[in-house]
């Protein structure tokens, strides 16, 4: 299911740009009792690959051209500590503050008395 669903997302999105005549260039799809391998590519550079153990466990990437022409790609891990994508096009948070750091280095430098 999770794989036809990302299958018409991804031409949904192919879809929306101008490049409405994309075709299928690779589909395959190997369903076992083990995990799966699940891949696709279209000829409008957009591009999908996950494999999945008994586990649930998935590890994947997607990719495409964006409209200013650059590559963009993300990669996954989806396992029991969620969804962890990665990849240059990610937002990251921005650095904590000085004070902060400071604050928590105190903190750990000086633990509270148990008075139990």
């Amino acid at each position: 299911m999770f794989k036809y669903v990302l299958l018409f997302a991804l031409i949904a999105f192919a879809a929306a740009d101008d490049d409405v005549h994309a075709v299928v260039k690779t589909l395959s799809s190997d369903v076992r009792t083990d995990g799966f391998d699940y891949a696709l590519e279209t000829s409008n550079s957009i591009s999908q690959r996950a494999s999945g153990d008994v586990h649930g466990n998935i590890h994947g990437d997607f990719s495409w051209v964006d409209p200013h022409g650059e590559h963009v790609q993300v990669a996954y891990v989806a396992d029991e500590n969620g969804y962890q994508p990665s990849g240059q096009w990610i937002p990251t948070p921005p650095p904590i503050p000085a004070a902060i750091v400071k604050a928590i280095e105190w903190i750990n430098a000086h633990p509270s008395k148990d008075y139990h």
